[in-house]
C-alpha cells in the first residue's frame, strides 16, 4: 500500500467523531471529540462492536479496581472489532479494508516480560479503558498495527470482540496446563466464566462442570459444552464434583466470579495434584485458604491476569463453527445508549447475558 492512497483515504474520513465519555462515575455523556490521527506503525479502526465488561461495569460503578483509579473523565470499553480505514506510513502488514479484532494492551516490547513472551505483565501496558488510557466507546479508534487481527468474512463483528473475554479463558488454559481429555471446573457464568467454557472445549477437555446461581447463565454454559451444570441455589458444588467424579475431584479448577466461596468451593472439588487458575477479582484483598489443604494434596495455584499470545488461536476458534459464541449476545445498543447499555449489564435480568454497543449504528 503506498503512502500517497493511505493519505488519500485519510483525508476522506470526518474530522470529528462522537464518544461516549464516563465523565464521573454513573455517568455517560455523548460527546464530540477529534476523530484521532494515526501514527507512523498505526491503523485507524472504525469500530463496530464493542462488548461491555465487568471491567467496565466495575469504573462505572466505583470510579476504580485495585489500584487502577479514574481521576478524569475516561472512555470505558475495550472488547472490540472494526474495519481498518486508514494506516500510517510505516504500516506493513494491515490493509485498509480488513475486518479485524483488536486486541486491546499495548505494551512496551522491550522490558523483561515483554522479551520473555509475557507481555500481558509488561509494567508500561497501556490497556484500552484502563485509566487513564481512553477505550473504545467511539467510532474510531487508533491502535499499533500488530495489536490487529483479520478476522474471516463469515464471523460477525460481535463474536469477534467475543475473542477478548475468550482469550482470558484460553491464557487460564496455557496457565493451568489443561490437556486433553481431563475434567474441569468453571466456577461463575458471567461472560468470562461462559468463554471460559468455549476455551475448556477448544482444548479437549473431557468433562466440564459449571456452577452460577442463574439457570439462564447455566443454559448458556450447556450450548457452549459444559456437560454438566450446577445450580448452588439447590445444590452443593463441592458434594456434586465430587460423586461426578466418583468422588476424586477435577482435574483442573478456575475460578472466575471473583467470588470468596466460589474459590474456596473450586479449591475444594480439585484432585489431589490438581490445579487452580484464579480469574476472577474478588472486592477485598485477601481471602482465607485452606494451606494445609494445598499443601497436603500438592495444588499448584495459577494467577490469570488477562492473556498473552492468544488472539490468533482465538479466532481461529470461533471461526471454526464449533461453538456458536453468539448465543451469549442478548441486549443491543447503539453508542447514544451506551448508558443504558452499562446499566442492562449491571442489572442484568431476564435472560440478558452479553452486552454490545455499536459505535457506528
Amino acid at each position: 500500500m503506498s503512502k500517497h492512497s493511505q493519505v488519500t483515504r485519510q483525508d476522506k474520513l470526518p474530522l470529528t467523531m462522537k464518544a461516549a465519555v464516563m465523565d464521573k462515575p454513573g455517568s455517560i455523556v455523548i460527546k464530540e471529540v477529534p476523530v484521532p490521527e494515526v501514527g507512523d506503525h498505526e491503523v485507524l479502526v472504525q469500530v463496530m462492536a464493542v462488548g461491555v465488561c465487568g471491567s467496565d461495569l466495575h469504573y462505572y460503578e466505583h470510579g476504580r479496581i485495585g489500584r487502577f483509579v479514574v481521576e478524569k473523565p475516561i472512555i470505558l470499553g475495550h472488547e472490540c472489532a472494526g474495519v481498518i480505514v486508514a494506516a500510517g506510513d510505516k504500516v506493513t502488514k494491515a490493509v485498509i479494508g480488513d475486518r479485524v479484532a483488536v486486541e486491546p494492551g499495548v505494551t512496551c516490547g522491550h522490558c523483561s516480560a515483554c522479551k520473555a513472551g509475557r507481555y500481558n505483565l509488561c509494567p508500561d501496558v497501556q490497556f484500552l479503558a484502563t485509566p487513564p488510557v481512553d477505550g473504545a466507546f467511539v467510532q474510531y479508534l487508533a491502535i499499533r498495527e500488530d495489536m490487529v487481527f483479520r478476522i474471516p468474512d463469515h464471523l460477525s463483528f460481535e463474536e469477534a470482540a467475543l475473542n477478548e473475554p475468550f482469550s482470558v479463558g484460553i491464557h487460564a488454559a496455557k496457565r493451568s496446563r489443561l490437556q486433553a481429555g481431563e475434567t474441569v471446573a468453571i466456577m461463575g457464568m458471567g461472560p468470562v466464566g461462559l468463554m471460559a467454557v468455549a476455551a475448556a472445549k477448544s482444548h479437549g477437555a473431557s468433562r466440564i462442570i459449571v456452577t452460577d446461581l442463574e439457570e439462564v447463565r447455566l443454559e448458556a454454559a450447556l450450548r457452549l459444552g459444559a456437560t454438566h451444570a450446577i445450580n448452588i441455589r439447590k445444590e452443593d458444588a463441592v458434594e456434586t464434583i465430587k460423586q461426578l467424579t466418583d468422588g476424586a475431584g477435577v482435574d483442573v479448577a478456575w475460578e472466575t466470579a471473583g467470588n470468596p466461596k466460589a474459590l474456596q468451593s473450586a479449591l475444594y472439588s480439585i484432585r489431589r495434584g490438581g490445579r487452580l487458575a484464579i480469574v476472577g477479582l474478588p472486592a477485598q484483598d485477601e481471602i482465607p485458604l485452606n494451606v494445609p489443604f494445598i499443601a497436603d494434596n500438592e495444588i499448584d495455584i495459577y494467577g490469570i491476569f488477562r492473556y498473552a499470545n492468544t488472539y490468533p488461536k482465538g479466532i481461529e476458534f470461533l471461526a471454526s463453527g464449533d461453538v456458536d459464541a453468539g448465543v451469549l449476545i442478548t441486549d443491543r445498543y447503539p453508542l447514544a445508549e451506551t448508558r443504558e447499555a452499562l446499566e442492562r449489564a449491571i442489572h442484568n435480568k431476564s435472560g440478558s447475558l452479553k452486552v454490545i454497543v455499536y459505535p457506528n449504528e
